[in-house]
């Protein structure tokens, strides 16, 4: 089966005209995301539980070098939604990058892109649930209600959103961040006020020489700072959500450039910014895993209430999470199953234009999740993360490589580059998917969940080898019944 024979016009006219590629999983979306909608979408992309509870247990192990370690993730995190943002303006598409993947990879590399994301973020809906369901936990309010039950409740009010309309997701999705961004402003005011007058912090005072007397930026060596990546990496997923949403708005040519661009400055000032501030407040080895580095510095001010507003804010983080990963994998599923890849039902839209087939069954995978929490609820976290882990890296790699080829078919004239481009490609693209591959390779020198995780690529290949031999006939004749349509 061809690339040639699956896209539409991609390739251009035979006279020389440069059409564009339709795909059929875009028709019926409403465009009821706004500006301000997408802007706070990307922050919230970016800014989650890996900053605020996974960064107290990487200062522990890394030292100040994490800051180093989130400098570099984040500089190759903004190369992967830059050349998405490209491909956006591009052809703007609420299938994103499966939808790009599908013309200029073929249906197997949609098929692959696709069902990969899906594991992602089901696996990532079931992490949230565990997590929202622990944090509620905090408080001896919900004590006495099980895990499992928290985790379905947890689910239900996100599924709900989800289905009434696109708007109200975006909404949503606007406060959620605006909680964050907030926290983390606040928080870091607070820092900057301690760090200017020298105000004791668990009995040390701040500043640079909290960077450099307690075993220097590399403490621990260079090793744990290079294994510390793959957690790294992770915190940044989800900064792909811009291209999804790129396809449910009016002006994507407006809004995704500023976008794409603003999520550099924000990696900067509030993952790099945030670490060299909370190693100039307290020594790195006063940092745990499993408590938010920021509660360990208010708690040790005497910030009243400080644990209850930090659990406030990364419960706000999980939530955030759950609510963009059933809204994502609605729209990648819708557009998998117009083109024969994935169940018919994933392809069905309500009267709010929502493809809530797709969404629901993102969120049935996500009640096996609640099972899980019922039957093992201490391991369950750890369990889902790390098969994630694999979709995000699978999904950041797919996107590079249809940058390239992209890239290689505006070369022969095939199509036309946007203004708004990748720098460097494509030096830019080859060193991204290198860097992602050698955290897999960091993964395998993890002795403990690293090493199990990439053992389950086998797994996964399988299964996807599987599934394609099963829809293989659905996707061709769908193709076939396009061509002819022409």
């Amino acid at each position: 089966m061809s690339t040639e024979s699956l896209t539409e016009t991609a390739h251009g006219s035979p006279d020389g005209g440069h059409g564009t590629q339709q795909d059929a999983g875009d028709a019926g979306y409403s465009k009821g995301l706004k500006g301000r909608h997408i802007n706070m979408i990307a922050i919230g992309g970016a800014i989650g539980t890996g900053l605020f509870l996974g960064a107290g247990g990487r200062l522990h192990s890394a030292g100040p070098a994490l800051a180093l370690a989130y400098a570099v993730c984040g500089l190759f995190a903004f190369f992967v939604v830059r050349a998405l943002g490209e491909l956006v303006l591009h052809r703007p598409s609420s299938g994103s990058f499966v939808s790009y993947a599908r013309e200029f990879l073929g249906e197997k590399g949609a098929y692959v892109a696709g069902w990969m994301y899906v594991v992602n973020w089901s696996t990532t809906g079931i992490a949230d649930i565990t997590a929202i369901a622990l944090y509620t936990h905090y408080w001896s309010l919900f004590t006495d209600i099980p895990q499992w039950v928290m985790a379905l409740i947890a689910l239900a009010v996100v599924l709900t959103v989800n289905l009434i309309s696109v708007k109200i997701f975006g909404e949503l999705e606007f406060w959620f961040a605006i909680i964050k961004v907030a926290a983390l402003v606040v928080f870091m005011l607070i820092g900057i006020f301690l760090l200017a007058t020298q105000h004791p912090v668990g009995g040390h005072t701040p500043g640079l020489d909290l960077l450099t007397d307690h075993g220097g930026l590399f403490p621990t060596g260079l090793l744990p700072v290079v294994i510390v990546l793959q957690g790294v990496v992770f915190a940044y997923s989800a900064v792909e959500l811009v291209g999804v949403t790129a396809g449910e708005t009016g002006e994507p040519e407006k809004v995704v450039p500023k976008a794409v661009n603003s999520i550099m400055w924000r990696v900067g000032v509030f993952y790099v910014g945030s670490v060299i501030l909370l190693a100039m407040l307290l020594p790195w080895n006063k940092y745990v895993g499993g408590e938010s580095p920021f509660v360990t510095v208010l708690s040790n001010v005497g910030v009243p209430a400080a644990g209850d507003v930090m659990n406030l804010v990364v419960l706000t983080a999980a939530m955030s999470s759950l609510n963009s990963g059933l809204y994502s994998t609605g729209r990648i599923l819708r557009s998998m199953s117009m083109a024969g890849s994935a169940p018919k039902f994933a392809g069905l839209m309500n009267r709010n234009q929502v493809p809530y087939g797709g969404i629901m069954l993102t969120s049935a995978v996500c009640v096996l999740g609640v099972g899980l929490n019922y039957v093992m609820p201490g391991e369950a976290f750890e369990i889902v993360l790390n098969i994630a882990a694999l979709g995000i890296i699978s999904t950041w790699c797919t996107i590079m490589v249809c940058h390239i080829v992209f890239v290689r078919r505006s070369k022969e004239g095939l199509v036309e580059r946007p203004r708004f481009r990748l720098p460097g490609t494509p030096v830019t693209d080859i060193v991204t998917i290198a860097f992602l591959l050698g955290v897999i390779v960091l993964m395998w020198f993890d002795d403990g969940v690293g090493r199990q995780t990439v053992m389950l690529i086998p797994v996964l290949a399988v299964a996807l080898v599987g599934g394609w031999f099963a829809v293989r006939g659905r996707v061709s004749r769908i193709a076939a019944e396009r061509e002819l349509s022409k």
